[in-house]
């Protein structure tokens, strides 16, 4: 009976309190105008290039342009020795005036011919023979007078000119060397930078991605020539002169599944190089009702699909599939999943359970939209 009094005398044990709800930090969606860029890889690639090589054989004489240095079309570049072109073409002169004169003699004696043949002077087979002496002679004033200008332009190919006028590059021959008319090697090559183009790839899927994007952000048919585009070089700057698409290549690589763009900038300072990497910055448009989130919002499940959290109206969390469009400075463009008014969970959500209570402890502003 003791024992059965003392031990009653002892009050049951307390149960622990439940665990406070995890504390969020959120962001309540607001949909806005976001703009549409594509980032693409591309290399610079010159607006025209031109091999020089010379026409006519012969020893240089001359080069007479700095290398690395901007020349015009028409400059004189090279000078080839012209004494043997330039004594052929006092020889095909000279001809030229003996042919002239035997033509002149010719057409004297068939007008003789004629008149004299209506007299029966002399007999018709003579006087038709003058006439084909003459017209042969006119044939070999002709045929003089193109050797004449043959030899002409070959004397103006000693003078080796720029075909076109942009930046030239390294002499592969010097003072002395013998070229020949044909040869493999050029000269030197000159390349065309002001204005410069960009070739980007894409593949086929992000093309009509972007077109449909063009699309609902424009309300205009998915037409890629004039689209502005900004670049972005190798350490990191972005290219002060603004460019355009110029155009889209018309078929589909088989190997890589990609789609050649091509973009035209102007290049003053030849800042631009052919062959140097960068980054097209392609705007496509402007979205009016884009929702921009914090990537650090965004988690991936199990299947790799983009996930976020969300505060319904009972203060639990929630689990949202999402639908992503690329980034937009450093956050995820989302296209399905969030709504206005959603309350996003931003910070804390590690610590959530979808269908348990979170406490909000910190509400953020909506992220800024960057410009384009």
């Amino acid at each position: 009976m003791i024992g059965v009094s003392l031990s009653g005398c002892h009050a049951a044990p307390k149960a622990p309190p439940p665990p406070a709800p995890p504390a969020v930090s959120i962001i309540t969606i607001e949909p806005g105008p976001v703009p549409l860029q594509a980032d693409l890889p591309g290399r610079t690639s010159p607006l025209q290039v031109s091999d020089v090589r010379p026409q006519v054989s012969g020893i240089i004489q001359a080069r007479l342009f700095v290398e690395g240095t901007n020349v015009r079309a028409g400059q004189v570049l090279y000078r080839i020795d012209p004494a043997p072109y330039r004594a052929l073409y006092d020889q095909a002169r000279a001809q030229l005036a003996s042919a002239r004169a035997t033509l002149f003699s010719a057409r004297l004696k068939a007008d003789r011919y004629a008149d004299m043949v209506r007299i029966n002077a002399v007999s018709h087979q003579d006087a038709d023979d003058a006439k084909a002496a003459a017209d042969t002679a006119s044939a070999n004033v002709q045929q003089q007078t193109a050797a004449v200008e043959s030899a002409r332009i070959n004397l103006g190919y000693t003078r080796v000119t720029a075909p076109i006028g942009g930046r030239i590059g390294a002499s592969s021959f010097t003072q002395g060397a013998l070229v020949t008319n044909g040869q493999a090697g050029a000269l030197t090559t000159i390349q065309k930078l002001d204005p410069i183009y960009v070739d980007v790839s894409q593949t086929a899927v992000e093309l009509l991605a972007l077109k449909d994007d063009m699309t609902k952000a424009a309300g205009r048919t998915g037409h890629l020539s004039r689209l502005a585009v900004r670049l972005q070089l190798g350490d990191g700057r972005i290219y002060p002169q603004g460019g355009h698409l110029q155009f889209t290549d018309v078929t589909v690589d088989q190997n890589t599944g990609s789609v050649t763009l091509r973009a035209i900038f102007a290049n003053p300072g030849a800042l631009l190089l052919p062959g140097m990497y960068v980054r097209a910055l392609v705007t496509e448009g402007v979205d009016p009702t884009g929702i921009l989130v914090p990537q650090e919002a965004v988690t991936h499940d199990e299947k790799g699909r983009p996930t976020a959290l969300v505060v319904d109206g009972h203060g639990n969390a929630q689990a949202r599939i999402l639908v992503v469009a690329g980034t937009v400075g450093n956050q995820w463009r989302v296209t399905q999943g969030l709504l206005r008014g959603d309350r996003l969970i931003v910070a804390g959500g590690a610590n959530a359970r979808p269908g348990s209570p979170v406490r909000i402890v910190a509400r953020h502003p909506s992220p800024a939209v960057p410009t384009a």
